[in-house]
């Protein structure tokens, strides 16, 4: 038997209940993981309250870890057992110290790259991979705004971006928080708390506005962040740290200047094996180049994985967080 956080009934943080689980061997096409880290994501949150429902009670939450390889099923021949892995990536179930994984969900690790680093990255920089090299792919030169500069994407985000040849302007809600988003690579961090996000993106763009806008919050900022676009400009929302955003009629996007409105997500753009591999591959070469540093901000045992989620929800995490098994 191994240990997991279950999940009985939606709900807060106190529905996530550390219980013992049965594993069993992996089936045809299946790996069995041994979590040396599992990563903390805000779709956890989602998961967990219901807002992006999963189709059976109970089950376990968590969609990244890495770890070795226990054991391998039938048909797999790309990892054997005591290779290193990571995954970012649907069933979930990855609040487990051992789990079963089909084998073409996960990757390779590289020798560079240890299991906490893994388990804090796969996730949040395979989307930082798909948000700035294929839902827009930023160039040198252009002027973007990312919201939640501080996070965990965030951070890598403004790294990746500014080692493009980009101007990154950044939202956070501190002072202690745009600070280390200018240390991560953020040009101009704006301090929402006390200024108005719109009126600053427009002073410091000259009027011109932004090319791209990555949009986490969702409800809070949407509306203005539509304002913070040049003509022509893509907006990016990917997340509903706030709430959902509301409903739209396609004529406001005309009307502030032909905009163009996108919701990606990492499981469309990973979908096919090979989009997975050349994904996590871009994302290892920029970290194993030093282009984009990776930071374990916070760690929890993975038991306590219910505090995790209260630190994460009230905004008391920066950067990367992952659970120890």
């Amino acid at each position: 038997m191994a240990k997991a956080i279950r999940i009985h009934e939606y709900g807060g943080p106190e529905v996530l209940r550390w219980e013992e689980v049965e594993v069993g061997d992996p089936g045809p096409g299946q790996i069995r993981v041994h979590h040396g880290a599992v990563g903390l994501n805000y779709i956890d949150v989602y998961h967990r309250t219901g807002l992006y429902p999963l189709p059976l009670l109970p089950w376990i939450p968590g969609m990244e870890g890495a770890g070795r390889v226990e054991a391998v099923g039938e048909g797999v021949t790309e990892f054997k057992v005591g290779d290193r892995v990571a995954y970012a990536s649907p069933p979930v179930g990855a609040y487990a110290e051992v789990r079963l994984m089909p084998a073409d969900r996960v990757v390779a690790l590289p020798d560079a790259i240890d299991e906490r680093t893994a388990a804090a990255m796969m996730l949040q920089g395979m989307t930082v991979q798909c948000l700035l090299r294929r839902t827009y792919r930023v160039q040198p030169g252009d002027t973007i705004l990312l919201h939640a500069a501080a996070g965990g994407v965030g951070l890598i985000a403004s790294q990746w971006a500014q080692h493009l040849g980009a101007i990154v302007i950044g939202t956070v809600g501190s002072d202690e928080k745009a600070e280390l988003a200018r240390a991560h690579g953020c040009h101009h961090a704006i301090v929402y708390t006390r200024e108005n996000f719109v009126e600053r993106v427009r002073d410091i763009t000259g009027g011109q506005g932004v090319a791209v806008v990555y949009d986490s919050v969702g409800r809070d900022t949407f509306m203005g962040s539509l304002d913070c676009l040049r003509p022509m400009g893509m907006m990016v929302t990917f997340g509903n740290a706030s709430g959902p955003v509301p409903a739209l009629e396609p004529s406001v996007l005309a009307a502030k200047g032909s905009l163009y409105l996108t919701r990606p997500t990492i499981m469309t753009y990973t979908a096919k094996r090979a989009d997975l591999v050349a994904s996590a591959a871009e994302l290892f070469e920029v970290v194993r180049s030093g282009a984009v540093k990776i930071e374990v901000r916070q760690t929890y045992p993975l038991a306590e994985a219910a505090r995790a989620h209260r630190d994460l929800e009230a905004r008391r995490t920066t950067g990367s967080t992952v659970l120890l098994p």
